[in-house]
């Protein structure tokens, strides 16, 4: 039997008063793989994040976490999803170690299995050492670092990423996109990674363009360079965009 995907979006849309956000847009991110969530500023990919975290709450469509409607199961599709936000969501003044333990408290972990599970994360992204630091002496790439830490404590099938490498060193950007996708080979969980950035995009991935709320493209790199007319994933994503950009100049 086949596994459901990490994540199953479809027909969602979402408008802040006139305007709309994201227009019916459909797309999966597979368990087990890396979905690169690409798109320039303003096209979406917040909130599509805050729909599939609850923070907005989708009026149209469907989505699933690990084939757990986010409307219908919230706890149970909310339970199977670790989320690492794009501004840091860490309490400077608490240690690493009792952060991660707050978070555990939040899905009804407490105790030593807290600290158990806390520790294990933090081996697992090489922070295990830092565990009674607390996170005002970290660095902006270690921050990121922990962050992914508490959003694994609690076992997800998938993790969401908004514009993780933002504000961190060419050196930081590297280790943090090695560690995610070792995550991915060594736990099977799946990722989508937004992100306006088309380096941080490698052959194997998934790629999904999105261009004012609307999908414009969704399949694999081979895919989006044929689509793009162009070898080079920076010039096809940009081709897109543009084709995308005269669809709306000319409606």
């Amino acid at each position: 039997m086949s596994r459901a995907p990490a994540l199953q979006v479809e027909r969602v849309s979402h408008a802040f008063g006139a305007r709309k956000a994201l227009d019916d847009v459909s797309l999966e991110a597979p368990a087990g793989a890396f979905t690169a969530l690409l798109g320039q500023n303003g096209a979406g990919k917040t909130t599509l994040f805050s729909l599939v975290t609850r923070l907005y709450h989708n009026d149209s469509g469907a989505i699933r976490v690990d084939g757990f409607d986010v409307r219908r199961t919230p706890s149970d599709a909310l339970a199977r999803l670790g989320v690492v936000f794009q501004a840091r969501t860490l309490d400077l003044e608490l240690t690493v170690l009792q952060n991660l333990q707050y978070h555990a408290a939040l899905h009804g972990i407490g105790g030593r299995a807290a600290k158990a599970l806390a520790r294990e994360a933090l081996a697992r992204v090489g922070h295990a050492e830092r565990a009674d630091e607390r996170v005002f002496a970290l660095s902006g790439g270690q921050m990121r670092r922990v962050e992914i830490a508490r959003a694994l404590l609690h076992g997800p099938s998938l993790l969401l990423l908004d514009e993780p490498t933002v504000g961190l060193d060419i050196g930081s950007r590297r280790d943090m996109l090695a560690e995610t996708r070792r995550l991915i080979a060594e736990d099977g969980v799946g990722v989508l990674w937004a992100t306006h950035l088309v380096d941080e995009i490698e052959a194997a991935d998934r790629v999904v363009v999105l261009h004012q709320g609307r999908l414009l493209f969704s399949g694999d790199v081979p895919g989006l360079k044929a689509r793009g007319g162009s070898e080079d994933v920076g010039a096809a994503f940009l081709a897109l965009v543009e084709a995308g950009a005269n669809r709306d100049r000319a409606a």
